[in-house]
């Protein structure tokens, strides 16, 4: 059965609200946990010392090696999860495109994962963002496409024209 279900796509693409609607079209309880709640649970100080993550200006996110340290304990910690009984939505962009993957592959080793690529047109992502503000612009547009380079899905989605709910049930059809 499907222990971890892996969203990725870049900002502003549908991934929380879809995560939203996983949960509530899946006949079981599952845990979203994004990549922001690893950001937010960081020291303020990390996001602007070198050695932790920092979103210049024009959307651009640089990452060193304090932060790496942390983001692979949290993907240890929500393997851990998934390993006790709980089912989890992870929400993630990812950045390193198939390295990502590779790092999640390695910490969620053993389990059952359904790989997720969330897609968004970048012009309907940067309106989102926008929208949003609570993100620099620029960030949506230059994620829209590299995250997904190199990267292998069992399901893709598309939220450009396409609501959550719709693009959760297509998701949630793939669980098993």
């Amino acid at each position: 059965m499907t222990q971890v279900i892996v969203l990725n796509g870049g900002s502003s693409a549908g991934k929380s609200a879809m995560a939203r609607s996983l949960q509530a079209v899946l006949s079981e309880p599952w845990l979203s946990i994004s990549i922001d709640d690893l950001v937010d649970a960081m020291p303020a100080a990390m996001q602007s010392a070198d050695g932790g993550i920092e979103i210049s200006d024009d959307g651009e996110v640089h990452v060193g090696p304090d932060f790496r340290r942390l983001q692979r304990a949290w993907r240890e910690g929500i393997a851990a999860m998934a390993r006790a009984g709980a089912p989890v939505i992870v929400d993630d962009v990812f950045l390193g495109g198939p390295s990502s993957q590779q790092e999640w592959e390695k910490a969620l080793s053993g389990l059952d994962v359904l790989w997720v690529g969330v897609r968004c047109e970048s012009a309907v992502a940067a309106r989102r963002e926008l929208a949003r503000r609570d993100r620099p612009q620029g960030m949506a547009e230059l994620q829209a496409e590299v995250v997904h380079q190199g990267v292998r899905y069992d399901v893709e989605v598309d939220t450009t024209h396409t609501g959550s709910l719709e693009c959760a049930r297509t998701v949630a059809a793939r669980v098993r």
